[in-house]
């Protein structure tokens, strides 16, 4: 499966950002989807991720109650609807794959990663 990510940019605190995940490659409805974040100088860090059909969803509880996580299995695409953004939440998100179609917040279960998209979020 080859993941593209976009969507991010520079916004200020309080607004609000949707990033895409599109898929290619394999049958995009079997696999789970997640997605990751990076910021400078820390570790790679969960933050939503969604079962195969979207039927299970599971949230970092950074992100809880602003983030939303979506797919369209139509348009092999994972959705982070991102609300109420804060200065912290800047990072490189990443998107990634997991073949088992499960909602997991472990990175290690993950079969493929996208390249990232920048989300910076100035106070």
């Amino acid at each position: 499966v080859q993941l593209q990510a976009s969507g991010g940019g520079l916004v200020q605190a309080g607004d609000s950002l949707r990033l895409s995940c599109a898929a290619s490659g394999r049958t995009f409805s079997n696999y789970g989807m997640g997605w990751f974040r990076q910021a400078p100088g820390k570790e790679r860090e969960f933050v939503a991720a969604i079962s195969w059909s979207g039927g299970s969803t599971v949230y970092a509880d950074s992100v809880k109650g602003r983030f939303t996580i979506s797919r369209d299995n139509a348009k092999n695409t994972v959705y982070l609807q991102m609300n109420s953004l804060k200065p912290e939440d800047t990072a490189v998100y990443y998107c990634a794959a997991e073949g088992w179609g499960r909602a997991t917040e472990e990175p290690n279960e993950y079969d493929y990663w996208g390249q990232g998209t920048q989300v910076t979020v100035s106070s």
